[in-house]
């Protein structure tokens, strides 16, 4: 069982990079979608690049919610939790055919 100050740690250290990482992404994001926007006002480029890009923020705030859904039911809690049960579940059928063998010799 880890200790709760290792946990803190680690929470302390994936929140950090995450925010190293996710601010200057958003940044760039931000900037490009205003540069975008201010083009499309000053008629630099032609309307039509309008729908692509409508569309792929439609797709991306779907994906944020998808996420936002994820991680409030719990889905990043225990994430190696899977591996385990089947690892247990393979052993206890292992058990099983052992025993199972052993018994059909006996016969």
């Amino acid at each position: 069982m880890q200790r709760a100050s290792d946990s803190r740690t680690k929470t302390i250290v994936v929140v950090t990079i995450g925010v190293l990482i996710l601010l200057p992404a958003a940044y760039g994001f931000i900037e490009k979608l205003t540069l975008f926007i201010l083009a499309v006002k000053r008629d630099l480029i032609a309307g039509f690049t309008i729908i692509p890009v409508v569309n792929y923020l439609i797709v991306t705030a779907g994906m944020a919610c998808l996420l936002i859904w994820a991680v409030a039911h719990g889905m990043f809690r225990r994430i190696e939790q899977p591996k385990y049960t089947m690892l247990e579940r393979e052993e206890e059928i292992d058990r099983l055919d052992a025993s199972e063998n052993r018994t059909g010799e006996d016969r």
